[in-house]
């Protein structure tokens, strides 16, 4: 029998107990968080870029972060943005677990589009989102603004249910997803840009 190569590619680097640990936790509570695939490969971004800062959107229970944090240089900050107050508390109790430094992260529990509109330019390696697909037009515009030359925008379940390269598949969560994969692809003079098949899909881009 043939191994399904996307299942053994999720498995190639396995998740620690903390991160299995907050991801039960998360399971609790309805949270999205990243497929073990997802995460090793968010691990390895990080580490390649000797990634600082780092702002993630849609914090869940806290496995992404875990992932990105173990890639980033060791006094780098990551800012994850969450509208829910549980998911924070969660993630908080996964960093505490892990005995991640509280320097080296800010939870923020508000709107996503108010919060991303006040971060700084030019200032981030990498901005990860997971959540509010609808609203995805405008956070990679402000993506853009907040990313460093040689920075990379990820957006994770970007097959949304492999329903994105469904052209009968018409809600609003779909269509968005595939108007964001228009505006990236449409934007080769901003960014440069991959699909990848881990998890529920990754559209990767870098900003020129």
């Amino acid at each position: 029998m043939k191994t399904d190569p996307h299942a053994y590619s999720e498995g190639f680097i396995t998740e620690d107990h903390f991160k299995s640990q907050a991801r039960l936790r998360g399971i609790e509570i309805g949270a999205i968080d990243v497929t073990p695939g997802v995460g090793a490969y968010l691990r390895h971004l990080a580490a390649t870029l000797s990634a600082q800062s780092v702002v993630e959107i849609g914090t869940g229970s806290g496995v992404g972060s875990l992932w990105l944090l173990e890639g980033m240089i060791k006094n780098g900050t990551l800012t994850s943005i969450d509208s829910e107050m549980e998911h924070s508390q969660i993630a908080k109790l996964a960093f505490a677990d892990s005995e991640i430094p509280a320097n080296r992260y800010r939870l923020i529990t508000n709107s996503i589009l108010d919060v991303i509109s006040k971060l700084t330019d030019k200032a981030y390696d990498i901005v990860v989102v997971r959540q509010n697909p609808e609203d995805l037009a405008f956070i990679i515009n402000e993506a853009h603004r907040i990313l460093r030359s040689g920075g990379v925008l990820v957006i994770d379940n970007f097959f949304g249910g492999s329903k994105v390269n469904d052209p009968a598949q018409r809600d609003p969560k779909t269509v968005a997803l595939r108007d964001a994969g228009k505006i990236i692809k449409n934007g080769a003079e901003q960014w440069v840009s991959t699909l990848l098949p881990a998890g529920d899909g990754l559209l990767v881009a870098t900003k020129l």
